[in-house]
């Protein structure tokens, strides 16, 4: 085998293998910094010797015992080791050889978004050590200097060690409260991905993909919680568009204009399924009626036929469940197209005053288009010109600029 093929396979196991493989490093060594060497040394072991021998049958359990004898020979070298442990790990249940059980990746995943860490620590770490992204990376998209971020993610190991946070699962009664803040960062990392907050491009389709793989993998672990569902099927139901969300120039394509037969039918079909599961058996949370939203989108087999009245139904209960600014924007949005760009403008202007979207350059954005829709040019304009001093991404700034462009030059309203 190549080593080109070779790099590639390692890669893969990269993406897929190595919180599992992690986890498993962590119950030896009982330290992060640590166990983060040994799996690096495994993967580098992996290339040579896989470019030697090819690619195991099993990628994840050669790297993981590659992993966990790093591991012992660090222990064995350091028999003070046991005396300082960073974490207090549960007894394993296995001998050391064997690869690490379903849900260690999942204590992994809560370790990274306990409630003791500071949000942004919590998405550093879940990037750096649940998926394996390098400090560096981790730093380009969260639009930080590399030191900084390497200085929070090393605070937040810190933090770990000092507070003795445990490496479990929580328990029957920590469960709620720890799993929303560990779904709000799996949504917050596909965000991020879906619409980058600046640069020239509109995605960063390997962060979203990774949100992706996370929350089918808490799927895969939690399969009953309603509101793990709903994500995964939030998730796939917007990732299933990122082939047609630009054109071939980059630039910004709205939902309108995007080509529906080159969307993921399969993982629009998989939204759907998983929205129905998601919506069964009391009132639903947040997530589920955002996918429940974002699948209405998804399926419709054009722009027009979008149900607007059932997402502004499904809207209406999003902002009960979840009485955000956001919500509250996005639903004005729905109402726009469901009684007329006059009363979505109206929500949007009782929105105005709210200091927590102060910033948020969807609102002008959202506010211009009603505007021109309603053929009040000078004022679409100062809205537009609004939103586009707010906007960082550059596709979502050249989307503005045209639609600024299209208005008259004398400032009149559009006739």
């Amino acid at each position: 085998m190549t080593r080109d093929a070779v790099g590639r396979a390692v890669a893969d196991a990269h993406r897929r293998e190595w919180a599992a493989v992690l986890a498993a490093t962590v119950r030896v060594t009982r330290d992060l910094d640590r166990a983060e060497e040994c799996v690096q040394d495994a993967y580098a072991a992996a290339l040579e010797a896989w470019t030697r021998a090819g690619v195991p049958a099993r990628p994840g359990a050669w790297l993981t015992t590659a992993a966990r004898h790093n591991a012992l020979d660090v222990v064995r070298r350091d028999r003070t080791q046991r005396a300082k442990l960073h974490l207090l790990v549960e007894p394993a249940e296995s001998g050391p050889g064997s690869t690490s059980r379903p849900d260690d990746r999942l204590r992994l995943v809560f370790l990274c978004c306990h409630p003791a860490l500071a949000r942004e620590a919590q998405i550093a770490l879940t990037l750096r050590l649940v998926c394996g992204v390098p400090v560096p990376d981790v730093a380009q998209a969260f639009l930080v200097p590399e030191t900084t971020m390497a200085a929070r993610v090393t605070r937040a190991k810190k933090k770990i060690a000092a507070s003795r946070i445990p490496f479990r699962m929580p328990t029957d009664g920590e469960l709620p409260a720890r799993l929303d803040a560990v779904l709000t960062v799996i949504h917050l990392l596909f965000t991020t991905g879906h619409t980058a907050p600046a640069g020239p491009a509109l995605t960063r389709d390997d962060l979203a993909g990774r949100a992706v793989d996370l929350a089918r993998m808490l799927h895969d672990q939690l399969p009953r919680e309603r509101e793990v569902t709903g994500l995964l099927a939030l998730l796939l139901a917007n990732h299933a568009r990122r082939a047609t969300r630009t054109a071939a120039d980059g630039s910004l394509l709205l939902l309108e204009e995007q080509d529906r037969s080159m969307w993921d039918a399969a993982a629009v079909a998989e939204a759907d399924a998983l929205v129905v599961r998601a919506l069964r058996g009391g009132a639903p949370g947040r997530f589920a009626l955002q996918a429940a939203i974002a699948a209405l989108h998804a399926t419709a087999p054009t722009y027009d036929d979008t149900d607007w009245d059932q997402i502004l139904v499904l809207y209406d209960a999003l902002l009960r469940c979840w009485p955000t600014p956001v919500v509250a924007l996005n639903r004005a949005v729905a109402v726009a197209m469901v009684d007329g760009p006059a009363a979505g403008l109206a929500e949007i202007e009782a929105l105005e005053g709210d200091p927590r979207l102060t910033g948020y350059r969807y609102l002008p954005a959202a506010k211009a288009d009603l505007l021109r829709r309603l053929g009040r040019g000078s004022e679409a304009a100062a809205a537009y010109q609004r939103a586009i001093t707010l906007t960082a991404n550059e596709a979502e700034r050249g989307y503005l600029t045209g639609r600024l462009a299209e208005l008259p030059t004398n400032g009149t309203s559009v006739g």
